[in-house]
């Protein structure tokens, strides 16, 4: 298949290039070059396959035609070797529970598939040049790239994050590595770290001297695979309410959209959703966007959901992309929500006291739009995207220290050393670091 650029200036390309580049010459963002519509055989047999069964088959659809079918499955059996369980919380809420991983986040997915298809990709043109990915995180991001590819031959990772604007166990995922991953310290916001980033790849020199790509939603192999757990959201509601399949709404925490742009892409796909719902915090671009049409970027502001503080969201131009440009077709399929740090954390007291279920903050936002939205006969999943103990503080402060236990697997995290290295957002001064690694 071919992937082309939404800004339609730079030529089609395979997805080896597509996934190597990361972004395409032209600055756009790649698009699969067709959305195959699965059969109604898949759908009917959904409630008895696996997680790895169905994902494998959307696998097949996007990346059949380029890889292997041994080898993709391979792949994929390797990427989801953890569950992801559909848990009620209402009647009529349930929740993805997407952070079962190896860092208990969401982007475990995308990132772990990306690592070992980059690395298919590289042993398969016998490259002799190091491999420099890019990364910047506003949270969980860096932490689920950094330790897919932690250890991986021939692969160098830099990890960018806002200085200060992460929690501190998520910073621990990422900056206390060492081996192949190096962390940088962004004297900035998430968006002066995603522009260090883009820059980087449209800099000829920088180009020339490093073989670069991303790790960021914006690489297709980070996104795309974010579809598989759409299909086995839906598979496990008709497991468990079959009648609630029939009126379904996603919503989706959304920061850099990549997320939500999977969803979409499944719901092309032939997912029988009704609708979604892009949850925002204050960080709220898109939903001023779809109450007025006009996209507005700002600079991004911190708040308690911090992995969307996203000012000025990539994956906004694939949705445009996806839809046309068509503002009446967006907002068809897709309704908002944004609230404040005060409106989050009353969600997390109020969801604990209720209905004794722990979110974390970018799940509070999920959680109370379906139940801010959802009407008569409709039946409402969330993404909860990361494990409350990574934002153990701001649960503390909420619900009480008594609450929450950090899993061992954070707590290994967190005893190691931070390794990270301060940068201001100037692109000269990456530029320079960068060439002389």
């Amino acid at each position: 298949m071919n992937y082309y650029s939404t800004n339609h200036l730079a030529p089609d390309a395979s997805l080896e290039e597509a996934v190597i580049r990361g972004l395409a010459p032209d600055r756009g963002l790649y698009m699969p070059g067709t959305i195959a519509r699965l059969p109604q055989a898949f759908f009917h047999a959904l409630p008895t396959q696996s997680l790895q069964t169905i994902a494998c088959r959307v696998a097949d659809a996007f990346f059949g035609e380029d890889i292997p079918a041994g080898t993709l499955h391979e792949l994929v059996n390797d990427t989801l070797n953890f569950p992801i369980p559909l848990v009620p919380v209402t009647d009529r809420i349930y929740s993805l529970e997407l952070f079962h991983g190896p860092t208990l986040a969401f982007k475990d997915v995308g990132a772990r598939f990306m690592a070992r298809l980059l690395g298919y990709f590289i042993r398969k043109k016998e490259l002799h040049r190091e491999v420099n990915v890019l990364v910047a995180t506003s949270g969980d991001t860096g932490s689920a790239v950094a330790n897919g590819f932690l250890g991986v031959e021939g692969i160098r990772v830099c990890v960018l994050y806002p200085k200060g604007k992460v929690s501190a166990i998520q910073e621990s995922q990422f900056a206390t590595l060492g081996q192949n991953i190096t962390a940088l310290e962004v004297d900035g916001t998430f968006d002066d770290c995603q522009a260090l980033v883009k820059s980087a790849f449209m800099d000829r020199e920088l180009n020339d001297r490093l073989f670069l790509t991303s790790a960021n939603s914006i690489n297709v192999a980070r996104f795309l695979p974010q579809a598989f757990y759409y299909f086995w959201a839906y598979a496990q509601l008709l497991q468990q309410h079959p009648q609630g399949a029939h009126e379904l709404v996603i919503c989706v925490p959304s920061g850099n959209f990549g997320n939500l742009t999977a969803g979409l892409i499944a719901r092309r796909m032939g997912l029988p959703v009704k609708r979604f719902i892009a949850a925002n915090n204050r960080n709220d671009v898109f939903y001023q966007y779809l109450q007025t049409g006009v996209y507005t970027p700002h600079p991004s502001i911190e708040t308690l959901a911090n992995a969307m503080d996203v000012g000025d969201p990539s994956n906004f131009a694939r949705i445009l992309d996806l839809y046309g440009h068509s503002h009446a077709a967006i907002c068809a399929d897709i309704s908002g929500a944004t609230y404040t740090d005060d409106a989050i954390a009353h969600t997390l007291h109020h969801t604990y006291a209720t209905h004794h279920y722990l979110l974390d903050p970018h799940g509070a936002c999920g959680f109370q739009a379906l139940s801010d939205q959802l009407t008569h006969g409709q039946t409402g999943i969330f993404l909860e995207t990361a494990h409350p103990a990574k934002f153990k503080a701001t649960i503390d402060q909420t619900l009480g220290d008594a609450v929450l236990e950090i899993p061992d697997r954070l707590q290994a995290f967190m005893r190691g050393t931070k390794q990270s290295l301060p940068v201001s957002k100037r692109f000269e001064e990456f530029k320079e670091w960068l060439m002389e690694r």
